[in-house]
This record gives structure tokens, C-alpha cells and sequence, in this order.
């Protein structure tokens, strides 16, 4: 494999995918489920606008945290392209816009299905994508970066989702976005535990800088309970089989508490893959339940 495109798949950060994955595909059930409908192209092409967007950020990042100097030798995660002089960083930039290029591609066609509310909701995620790190107030480096996922990765992509498929706002997205924001907000909140130190020393502000190790900790505590115990949401919506599917979720989280609670930083990054599984086997299992209740 060319070392260039080794180097663009390190930068797309694949085990990140899940996050912008797991949205639409836990939409496009609800939907079905609910209203007995599926569109494969609008399901293909959100889902398509949704990963794009996933890479757009991730190279951004990239980029924009080596500039400022947020990316230091101290690293404990995966190798940065940019800060290891892999790639430069004016191509990095130029691949991150051209996944926003396909972003907008995969959004005219949403457009044409379901018209104005696709800008409403594409323009902030397209900005955010860039916004994340950097502009005049980067969120990941003002302690914003676990709401900025849950808004978007799990209210405005569940929500959204179920909107392109069946042209309603459905209060039942709410609940399932707010379960799909949470878990992927675990991700995000183990690798700011991880890099804690090495961002203390770098300016970048998030939640485990600002509050010390014992909150970050916490706050994962808390990821992990309220998307468990928001399943029984499911009940008041006289859909009881779908809070089975937090089950798995209650067991994956326990077991990534007790990692953040006893492994060294150096060791997050298996608690990282940990949550992405976490996230696909939730998706397999609520898909399983809707199937099975229909």
C-alpha cells in the first residue's frame, strides 16, 4: 500500500467511523419500525454526508492540532499525520475539504427529497466540521467537545435521519439520539482522559483539563448510566423490546468505568476500540429487537 494512502486512512481515523455510522443506522430502523418505510438511496446518501463529514473533521483536526502545537511527542494515542511530517498540512486541509465537497454532493439529493430543512441542519455541520478545532472558538478546546457530539452526533444525526426517511420530526428520535449521542461522547471523553496531561500543557481545555482526572472519570460514569437508563423511555412509547437493546450497553460499560478507573493512560486506547464496539453491538441489538417486535 502507498505510504500516501496509509498515511490519508491514519488521518480518517477509521475506528472513529462508528460515530457517524451508527446514527443513520439506528435511524433508518427507527423509521422502518415506526412507519414501515425505507428509501435506500436517501439512506445511502445521508449515510454517505454523515462519514464524509466524520473524515472532513478528522483531517481538519489533524491539522489544526498540529498548527496550534496541541500534538507534542508526549502522544499517547495514534500517530498524527500532520505533527509526524507524514503529510503536509495544506493537503491535509485540501482532503478535509474535499470530504465536505462529497458532503454536499450526498446533500443535494436530501435536498431535493425533503427541501429546506436539509440546509437547516447541513450548513452547521458542515461549518462545525471545521469549527470542532478551529475558527475563533474551536469547541474542543473550550470543554464543548462531549455537547458538540451529543447535539450533532446524536439528536441532529438520529433525528435527521428519521426525517429524510419519513419527512416527520419524531419525539421517539429524541430519546434514540440522546442514547446514540451519549455512547459516542464516551469516545470522545476517553481521549481527552488519555491526552489530559499532555493537553494541560498545550492549552487545549477540555472537560478532563478544566475539572482534573476524577471528573473526566465521572462524566464517563455518567455517559454510561443515563444512555442505559434512558432505554426505559422506550416503554412509555409502548415499545418495550427496543430498551433490551441497552442491555449489551450496560455491560460494555462497566467494563470501560473499571478501565478508566485502573489502566494507565497509556492503555485507553483499547477502552477507545472498546467504545466503538459498544456503539455497533447497541445498533445490532436494537436492530435486532425492532426486527423481532415487528
Amino acid at each position: 500500500m502507498p505510504a500516501t494512502l496509509k498515511s490519508c486512512i491514519l488521518a480518517a481515523r477509521p475506528k472513529t467511523l462508528p460515530a457517524a455510522i451508527v446514527p443513520v443506522w439506528v435511524g433508518c430502523v427507527l423509521a422502518w419500525k415506526i412507519t414501515g418505510q425505507f428509501s435506500l438511496l436517501l439512506a445511502l446518501c445521508t449515510l454517505g454526508g454523515s462519514v464524509a463529514i466524520q473524515i472532513a473533521t478528522n483531517f481538519f483536526n489533524d491539522a489544526i492540532d498540529a498548527e496550534k502545537g496541541a500534538d507534542t511527542e508526549r502522544r499517547l494515542g495514534p500517530t498524527r499525520v500532520t505533527a509526524s511530517g507524514l503529510m503536509r498540512p495544506r493537503t491535509v486541509m485540501g482532503i478535509a475539504s474535499a470530504f465536505l465537497g462529497l458532503a454536499v454532493i450526498c446533500g443535494a439529493v436530501l435536498f431535493q427529497a425533503r427541501g429546506w430543512p436539509i440546509i437547516a441542519i447541513g450548513i452547521p455541520s458542515l461549518f462545525l466540521a471545521y469549527g470542532y478545532t478551529g475558527g475563533p472558538f474551536p469547541l474542543a478546546y473550550r470543554g464543548l467537545g462531549e455537547i458538540f457530539v451529543i447535539l450533532f452526533f446524536g439528536f441532529v444525526a438520529v433525528a435527521g435521519t428519521v426525517f429524510v426517511q419519513t419527512g416527520e420530526w419524531r419525539p421517539e428520535a429524541l430519546l434514540l439520539g440522546l442514547q446514540i449521542g451519549l455512547l459516542s461522547a464516551i469516545l470522545i471523553s476517553i481521549n481527552n482522559l488519555r491526552d489530559r496531561e499532555e493537553d494541560a500543557g498545550t492549552g487545549k481545555r477540555t472537560l478532563a483539563v478544566r475539572f482534573g482526572p476524577k471528573a473526566a472519570v465521572a462524566v464517563i460514569w455518567l455517559e454510561v448510566k443515563i444512555a442505559v437508563f434512558a432505554g426505559l423511555g422506550w416503554i412509555a412509547f409502548g415499545q418495550p423490546p427496543l430498551a433490551i437493546a441497552s442491555a449489551p450497553v450496560f455491560l460494555l460499560g462497566l467494563r470501560i468505568i473499571w478501565g478508566v478507573l485502573t489502566f494507565p493512560p497509556s492503555a485507553f486506547n483499547r477502552l477507545l476500540a472498546l467504545g466503538g464496539v459498544q456503539l455497533i453491538v447497541f445498533a445490532a441489538a436494537f436492530h435486532f429487537a425492532a426486527a423481532m417486535a415487528r
